[in-house]
């Protein structure tokens, strides 16, 4: 968390305010997130304006004619705006602002596990970029693509669709969603899945991330998207978060275990 659809919830809530802005300052109160933000980054792009923003995976791309500002929202990361001379939370750490303008970005972070990055190049090279799968919403995210990927791999399928070298951005959450969806149980081996099979999980996968966007992400503790509202996809999850509750399509308890250190919930009745 936050995971794709809280993501692009981010960007959606922050790219029309931000294109065109001129940055006057960046107020750095803690430096230390995930990597260290460097003293450069206010020189850096003060003065600039934002032409676009774009995003990569769990990546935000903040572009500038100089370069680019690489955010990372990490576990517990936001981004959303505050009216201007807003005083500071204890864990509110950097804050960007404008010329003539009476609100400003500010990020958020209580874990501090995110990222603010400053690149010149093109970001898509950048080392956190460059190696990342297809985006799961695009046409390159098919079935041929996947079936061609899992071809003897010996992983289980949550952990494979969870690679971001396989796709990006198919969180914890939404695997076990999709899984669920998809009729497929989550410790079934990606290699001896059919092709049919797998053409229902893309599908699924697509759906349930789609779906998330649509109500702002899934907010379970500390995610609000840009215009500060939490996200609402936590009342459409059916395992996610529900392990021993009945199954909401054949009422069978729904089952827990531990995948990479992660929960994973299925229904051994409605997934095979």
């Amino acid at each position: 968390m936050p995971e794709l659809p809280e993501v692009e919830t981010t960007l959606r809530g922050i790219e029309s305010k931000l294109i065109g802005r001129t940055l006057a300052r960046v107020d750095i109160r803690q430096p230390k997130l995930r990597w260290l933000i460097t003293p450069e980054l206010s020189s850096e792009m003060v003065g600039d304006e934002i032409t676009h923003l774009s995003r990569r995976g769990k990546y935000i791309g903040i572009h500038t004619a100089k370069g680019t500002l690489i955010v990372h929202l990490g576990m517990s990361g936001s981004l959303y705006f505050v009216p201007a001379e807003t005083p500071p939370m204890f864990h509110d750490h950097v804050d960007f602002c404008f010329a003539d303008d009476d609100v400003w970005l500010r990020y958020t972070d209580p874990r501090r596990f995110g990222a603010i990055l400053w690149t010149t190049a093109d970001w898509n090279e950048h080392e956190l970029i460059k190696h990342l799968g297809p985006e799961p919403l695009s046409d390159l995210f098919n079935v041929d693509m996947l079936f061609a990927r899992a071809k003897g791999r010996k992983v289980p399928i949550k952990t494979f669709i969870m690679d971001s070298k396989v796709v990006v951005g198919v969180g914890n959450i939404y695997a076990n969603e999709a899984l669920f969806k998809a009729g497929i149980r989550p410790d079934r081996l990606a290699g001896k899945i059919s092709k049919a099979r797998l053409a229902r999980l893309v599908e699924c996968i697509k759906v349930v991330l789609a779906a998330a966007i649509k109500q702002g992400g899934t907010t379970l503790k500390d995610f609000v998207g840009g215009d500060g509202k939490p996200g609402y996809f936590k009342q459409e999850l059916a395992v996610y978060g529900r392990a021993d509750k009945p199954c909401l399509v054949c009422s069978a308890t729904l089952k827990e275990i531990r995948q990479a250190q992660r929960s994973t919930v299925f229904c051994a009745n409605c997934q095979s």
